[in-house]
């Protein structure tokens, strides 16, 4: 399978800048996939097609304000916060990376510096500090880590605290994630009280999302692609929740792809399925994945989902199409170019049935 053959005509100006005034606002495309057909709707519209004992299952990530300026002489370099790798010692992408070398000290403010300690993966620069505290000091200094096709003057201190606030579902409860699970920006407390309401179970899981998840296709052959790693952690109490309601056969509606990777992660292989316990097919407990989900692929938890719109010739537009037809799927997506859906991470939603 070619990475071309998810490939779709996208006009820039489709591209969502920033999000609405209001969550709750976006528009909802649903797609119908046992009927080969989509409908137009409205977010504020997705209670009404869930029922009680529906679950839904959320990921509570948080962001973390990522983004930071650095120097190294006299030379500003933008950095983005990767990953914790012990304490007072991170991963970084740094740009432009040809500035930062083993050895360097870079100063990001007063009392807040860092030595250049290695070179990991894919070229990212180990940062050690001084002192453990390097989120405290990211969220006086740090910037939401908006995607590169979100447009933002460098060093807007002015769209800051609009940004950190919006950039962030309601839900966020763990820190760690350095990009949003944008299906969740949709949704308002209102919102998942009403669906509380009406009987909707809802379970939180946590992945956090790395590059791996916006990482490039860099091959012609689908297959050959490789996604890095992120971790991802199931309460036992979801788990337990995940549990009961695939044993009822009760649909599982995932909010996100980062959803689908944390649940079909975890399951555990077919044959522990049939032993009739509770924990057969999710088990609780954290892990690392680098699972790609791309057509052929077989969904043991997810029954439904709720997710933005991607970008060409992506694992997320891959993932999406495993799940509901690719044929039907780039149809919805010229559509939806055709109605002028925002798209991206401050765009408008699919529901997929």
């Amino acid at each position: 399978m070619k990475i071309a053959d998810f490939d779709f005509d996208l006009p820039p100006e489709l591209i969502a800048q920033d999000p609405l005034p209001e969550r709750d606002a976006s528009r909802m495309m649903v797609v119908f996939r046992g009927e080969g057909r989509w409908a137009h709707a409205l977010f504020r519209d997705f209670p009404g097609y869930l029922a009680s004992g529906d679950l839904l299952v959320l990921n509570d990530a948080k962001v973390i304000p990522a983004k930071a300026w650095g120097r190294r002489g006299g030379a500003s370099i933008e950095f983005l916060f990767v990953a914790e790798r012990a304490p007072a010692e991170w991963e970084v992408i740094c740009r432009p990376a040809k500035r930062v070398h083993v050895g360097d000290r870079i100063e990001f403010a007063p009392g807040f510096a860092a030595a250049v300690i290695g070179i990991g993966e894919e070229g990212r620069r180990i940062l050690r500090f001084q002192a453990p505290d390097v989120l405290d000091r990211l969220a006086e200094i740090g910037y939401a880590p908006l995607p590169p096709y979100i447009k933002r003057k460098k060093l807007d201190a002015a769209r800051r605290p609009f940004d950190l606030a919006r950039y962030q579902t309601v839900f966020a409860a763990r820190a760690g994630a350095i990009a949003a699970p944008t299906a969740g920006l949709h949704f308002t407390p209102a919102l998942l009280d009403r669906l509380a309401t009406a009987g909707v179970v809802q379970a939180r899981v946590t992945l956090n999302v790395g590059p791996a998840t916006f990482q490039p296709v860099r091959v012609e052959n689908l297959e050959d692609h490789r996604m890095g790693p992120e971790s991802y952690e199931i309460s036992e109490g979801a788990a337990r929740v995940i549990n009961a309601a695939k044993n009822a056969g009760r649909p599982v509606l995932a909010v996100g792809t980062t959803v689908v990777r944390t649940l079909e992660s975890a399951a555990r292989p077919p044959s522990f399925e049939g032993t009739g316990t509770a924990t057969d097919l999710v088990p609780p407990g954290s892990g690392t994945t680098r699972l790609f989900i791309y057509p052929g692929f077989k969904f043991r938890v997810v029954d439904r989902l709720l997710t933005n719109f991607h970008l060409p010739q992506s694992t997320l537009l891959a993932l999406v199409s495993a799940f509901a037809g690719r044929e039907l799927i780039l149809d919805a997506y010229r559509d939806a170019v055709r109605e002028r859906y925002r798209f991206f991470s401050y765009g408008d939603c699919m529901l997929i049935l």
